[in-house]
């Protein structure tokens, strides 16, 4: 038999958890930091599903670490996990749901009339991706326990005491597996704007946070009563009004939609979906059907009350949208997502149904509340005429030739390389760390552009001021993609667009205004995976000729516990401190440094954190510092 013959006997079949490991990215989207969180809010979910179908009041997580790797334990006081027999399989339904892939209560409607777990696979996916998982369930006055691990059963289910009647419930712990992911930590920010969510999706649901990690253990209570008007607050953020909140809730062909919106003072729109409980960051069908509903519904009310101004101004859809907040969010049975992940929503009927539900209350609302139109009708008349300046603005920008990328900025050291997918553009923080970048870079296929200082805060200005700004004019020249809705992800020059900022306060700042103004400005780049964040060394530890660097204080530690705390150690407080060798052997070079992929959750995640640090609501800073102050690994004085 030759070696390229082609037969059954080449062909592996792995059923149910084994298949899970083997390709553990198609059911939790990576085996990085969103993956690990993944299988957290995976159990979360059957939880909240608990609590939507009205047999939960209590969930509590608890987080903990075990030899480097963070473990968690999700409580809640619904009905419990079956335990009884299964006639088909004959082993107790437990068991089943926990070693077999779409296996559930969540396919009839009949259990759960809506619910975030729609596949049956995720504790399943569970059990395959964590180094154990201990469920301990309460029913019937029982208290039952058995042990999973990667898709195993590691112990047989067993009655473990008694409880009172009317206590009930579900209690999983796991635990991560080392050999599937590289992270080691669950993302508490991620973790906590997910616990605040859905505290204000479920009233009256008490959702408790108990970080055992640190030492005393913190705590945290979510808990809502007042729904939509509570969640509005909170994304308003102390920012100036506009216009009063509207809430929108009805129920409609067995999907109930509930929507709140309100108009403030800025020039973006942020508006969050989600299904039931379940956050689609990618929006889909809902919000395309709010959308539409939103224009229809503010031009509509022109028309009929010729309220469009002296010039007679065209009104175009991101008009209304310019300086609204929004949540949009469903209860459905069968929504269809886009993947097991569940970023967007895909069933078409739902676009109409939204549209219908949105447009009539939100017509009614504008002929029954003339202020309140008024003062909506004003802010939209606004954004036009600015759309319009801008638009001027890049027309005359583009005439220049600024924008389509012929003629590059003088102060960009490009590559040889004309292929894009080759080509790597590294925006550099200051003129001392570009010089070391040029000195150290490979000049076939890597591209410098240096910035002067702290960019444009494009969260708080408009399109012309930002398109006429010298710093962002000139990364989007290099880009040669266009910018905001000109941007053409086809013509970018390079494929691999990488931040590289001191390791200090200020490099982190200059990060998060670049991540807002890719975010705001050039968010196909994001999409297709162009962006990245590299990640320089904050030690170089010196010990005869051997040489290492260290990217964290505990791998500092660890280095000097290894080398029996011998060995001169430097820290650099910049790039330009360090000699153009070492930048390219730690951060340059392909072959050993470090970048980190930027993601529409990751640029979402430092609007939200910039908004906060950067924003009016002082009170909200002020608790943000506190939370997270034991958290900084360094701070320059």
């Amino acid at each position: 038999m030759s070696d390229n013959e082609y037969t059954a006997k080449d062909i592996i079949s792995l059923s149910g958890p084994q298949g899970v490991r083997k390709r553990p990215a198609m059911y939790v989207g990576s085996t990085g930091s969103a993956g690990f969180i993944h299988l957290l809010f995976e159990v979360l979910d059957n939880a909240i599903d608990e609590a939507i179908a009205g047999y939960c009041k209590n969930i509590s997580i608890k987080l903990g670490n075990e030899e480097g790797v963070d473990t968690a334990e999700i409580s809640d006081d619904g009905r419990g996990i079956p335990i009884d027999i299964m006639q088909k399989q004959n082993k107790p339904a437990l068991e089943v749901i926990m070693t077999s892939l779409h296996s559930g209560a969540k396919f009839d409607n009949k259990t759960y009339k809506v619910s975030g777990g729609l596949h049956g696979v995720g504790l399943t996916v569970v059990n395959a991706l964590s180094e154990y998982v201990n469920v301990t369930i309460k029913r019937g006055g029982k208290v039952y326990k058995q042990g999973f691990g990667k898709g195993a059963v590691l112990s047989n289910l067993e009655e473990a005491g008694s409880v009172p009647e009317k206590e009930t419930g579900t209690t999983i712990t796991f635990k991560p597996d080392s050999e599937i992911f590289s992270a080691r930590n669950f993302d508490t920010l991620l973790l906590t704007e997910r616990l605040r969510y859905v505290s204000f999706l479920n009233p009256g649901i008490k959702i408790t946070l108990i970080d055992a990690r640190d030492v005393p253990p913190k705590t945290a209570v979510f808990y809502s009563q007042n729904y939509m008007k509570d969640f509005i607050d909170y994304l308003r953020d102390g920012r100036k009004e506009v216009s009063k909140p509207i809430i929108i809730s009805k129920r409609s062909d067995s999907i109930e939609v509930s929507v709140v919106l309100q108009y403030i003072e800025g020039y973006s729109e942020e508006v969050l979906s989600f299904v039931n409980n379940i956050r689609t960051y990618e929006g889909g069908s809902h919000v395309t059907g709010f959308h539409s509903a939103l224009t229809r519904a503010v031009m509509g009310y022109i028309s009929k009350n010729k309220k469009n101004g002296k010039n007679g101004v065209d009104i175009e859809g991101e008009d209304t949208r310019e300086g609204i907040i929004a949540v949009v969010s469903l209860l459905m049975p069968n929504p269809e997502f886009e993947g097991q992940t569940k970023e967007k929503l895909g069933n078409t009927n739902v676009k109409a149904l939204v549209d219908n539900v949105v447009y009539s209350a939100l017509s009614t609302y504008l002929e029954e509340s003339p202020s309140e139109a008024s003062k909506i009708l004003d802010k939209v008349m606004k954004a036009a005429d600015a759309r319009l300046a801008a638009k001027r603005a890049r027309e005359l920008t583009r005439k220049k030739n600024l924008l389509e990328g012929s003629i590059l900025p003088g102060k960009l050291a490009d590559c040889s390389e004309t292929d894009p997918e080759k080509s790597e553009l590294f925006i550099v923080e200051g003129a001392s760390a570009a010089g070391t970048s040029k000195e150290g870079r490979d000049r076939r296929y890597q591209a410098i552009l240096p910035l002067r200082g702290k960019i444009l805060n494009v969260e708080k200005a408009i399109d012309e001021k930002i398109f006429n700004n010298v710093e962002l004019r000139t990364i989007t020249t290099a880009l040669g993609a266009g910018v905001g809705d000109l941007v053409n992800v086809e013509k970018t020059r390079y494929h691999k667009v990488v931040f590289l900022t001191d390791a200090d306060v200020d490099g982190s700042h200059i990060k998060t205004l670049l991540l807002t103004f890719f975010f705001r400005y050039l968010k196909p780049l994001i999409d297709k995976g162009y962006v990245y964040l590299a990640n320089p060394p904050l030690y170089r530890i010196g010990s005869g000729k051997a040489i290492k660097y260290a990217y964290s204080d505990a791998e500092l530690n660890e280095i000097m516990k290894s080398a029996g705390g011998k060995g001169a150690v430097q820290r650099y407080k910049g790039l330009g401190e360090m000699n153009p060798d070492q930048l390219w052997e730690t951060t340059l070079d392909p072959n050993n440094r470090i970048l980190k992929k930027i993601t529409i959750k990751d640029a979402e995640l430092a609007n939200s954190i910039f908004k906060i640090l950067m924003g009016v609501d002082v009170k909200e800073r002020k608790r943000f510092l506190e939370e997270h102050s034991t958290e900084v690994s360094f701070l320059d004085i």
